[in-house]
């Protein structure tokens, strides 16, 4: 291919899961020339749908959180969020089903649950712990704000400029980030009724990491949540990539689906970006590249052969342990259940068993917790009438050698389902399903190429360096940047979104590339 010009200004992005997208438009709205590779057929990644015989599935994400990210990658071209999605408002937030067969519910305002918690479990000070653990919680989020957010962090060396001084602030930041606690541990320390602590270590279920291992800052998505609110898009989850591509089509990205990049091309010895080559042997030239793919498989597989030292320094800087899998049930029911709410979590008799089983055993919960997405009540559309669409996630280990999930899945769909019967009140839904399909881990590995099967990336363990992730702006490579669950500043809708923002915007700063001198089209054409 010849080298021109336009040719080397351009800007690719390697997959076409959320953070690629969010990169992707931001980039447009700031005048580079975008293209977007995506190997599947389809663009959203993991959000994508599952429609068969009358019921709609979203495949992957369900929930939506801290909407204010999306809103700021949509402000960046001038558009407004609201006129390419609906959001509908969920409160209660989760509707939570324990083995001792009671339920709670968990709702957006602060003082009204802590009433609720204070007629739950009288005597237990459950109320006070739970204002006080908000409190710490939109506290450790102040701190994220101010050092973690919304920019390239590898390490705790990034998060903090520390040549501006050591402050009373500062160093008042460094302790309320509770350093080398858990989040288990700070949970029970405010909430001690044991059915209140395993509510609210679910907050770091949207980062596939055990509670008891991961590090206490990780407490402030509690406040994220309550703050923000949470939100169902109108036509499932599914609707959020399509609302991104509809923006980045209208900002002149090039989208080329069913297009694999096989590796990523480098010059003076690895050391800098210049280009792609794809699947079929197509080589082009790029300025500068966003890898949307996973961060150590970006390393293992598109790097090894054209810049060795940098994939080695990459595993040398940490070891990098995927985060957890998960099996997912999609039910089509022929009938609702009135007492689910539109997100519920059907709990594990044991939390520590069940941490234990999943990340230290690697072997799947016995006695597992089910998350459940009853779409049908928000939007009916989703089922036929009177019908649901049960969404079932229950998270599971990453792949090991020795799982076989086509042997696995029959006897862990029968537990999955005797938990929904026993401590999810559904005593009969075998004979309610009249559609069926799963996704197990060895699935998802297959299906979005991630990590050992991980839904969300690189775990957060460690109580020290564990909300740590691969910066956004690579170390190693000129011109290559991280964005996506692997990468800063981890899983779950938000974050991945914010980093396709991050992943952007320290290109820009690194003027790796020139601008197109084209002007994008207005909105509405």
């Amino acid at each position: 291919m010849t080298r021109n010009t336009a040719e080397r200004n351009r800007v690719g992005v390697i997959g076409g899961g959320l953070a690629g997208l969010a990169s992707a438009c931001v980039l447009a709205a700031r005048g580079y020339s975008v293209t977007l590779f995506e190997k599947s057929p389809w663009l959203g990644g993991k959000a994508a749908v599952l429609s068969e015989s009358g019921f709609r599935f979203d495949m992957g994400p369900t929930i939506l959180t801290i909407p204010s990210v999306l809103r700021r990658i949509f402000s960046e071209a001038g558009r407004r969020l609201e006129d390419y999605l609906e959001l509908i408002r969920l409160d209660p937030q989760w509707r939570c089903f324990f083995s001792d067969g009671t339920s709670l519910d968990l709702i957006e305002d602060t003082d009204a649950m802590a009433a609720r918690l204070d007629a739950y479990a009288p005597g237990t000070g459950s109320a006070d712990g739970y204002r006080r653990f908000q409190a710490l919680s939109e506290r450790l989020n102040r701190i994220s704000q101010r050092h973690y957010f919304w920019k390239s962090i590898g390490s705790v060396r990034d998060m903090i400029d520390w040549r501006a001084g050591f402050s009373l602030t500062l160093m008042s930041d460094v302790l309320n980030m509770r350093m080398g606690r858990s989040v288990a541990g700070t949970v029970r320390k405010f909430n001690p009724d044991p059915r209140v602590a395993q509510m609210l270590d679910h907050f770091t279920q949207y980062v596939g990491s055990c509670p008891e291992s991961s590090p206490a800052v990780l407490c402030g998505i509690a406040h994220m949540q309550t703050d923000e609110g949470v939100w169902y898009p109108k036509g499932g989850t599914r609707a959020v990539p399509e609302a991104l591509v509809q923006l980045g089509e209208e900002l002149g990205v090039e989208y080329r689906p069913d297009t694999g990049i096989k590796r990523v091309l480098t010059e003076q010895n690895g050391a800098r970006v210049r280009g792609v080559e794809t699947d079929t042997g197509e080589t082009i030239e790029l300025a500068a590249v966003v890898s949307n793919a996973d961060s150590a498989r970006t390393h293992r597989e598109l790097l090894r052969e054209q810049a060795p030292q940098a994939a080695k320094r990459f595993e040398q800087r940490r070891g990098y342990e995927p985060a957890c899998s998960g099996v997912v049930l999609y039910l089509g029911l022929n009938k609702a259940y009135d007492h689910l709410l539109h997100h519920d979590f059907v709990f594990s008799r044991d939390p520590h068993e069940e941490f234990e089983s999943i990340y230290r055993k690697g072997e799947p919960a016995p006695d597992p917790t089910c998350y459940i997405a009853s779409t049908a009540r928000t939007e009916p559309e989703t089922a036929p009438p009177g019908g649901d669409a049960l969404y079932v996630l229950v998270h599971a280990p990453y792949l090991r050698p020795h799982h076989d999930w086509k042997k696995m899945l029959p006897e862990y769909r029968q537990v999955i389902l005797n938990k929904l019967k026993t401590t999810g009140q559904m005593p009969d839904i075998e004979s309610r399903i009249v559609y069926e399909s799963a996704l197990t881990p060895q699935d998802i590995h297959d299906r979005y190429r991630v990590l050992n099967g991980a839904i969300y990336g690189l775990a957060s363990h460690g109580k020290w360096n564990g909300a740590f992730k691969p910066a956004n702006r690579s170390p190693d490579v000129k011109g290559l940047y991280l964005a996506g669950g692997a990468a800063h500043p981890g899983p779950g809708m938000p974050m991945v979104l914010m980093s396709g923002w991050i992943a952007a915007d320290a290109l820009d700063q690194d003027g790796v590339a020139s601008k197109d001198t084209r002007t994008p089209e207005p909105a509405g054409v």
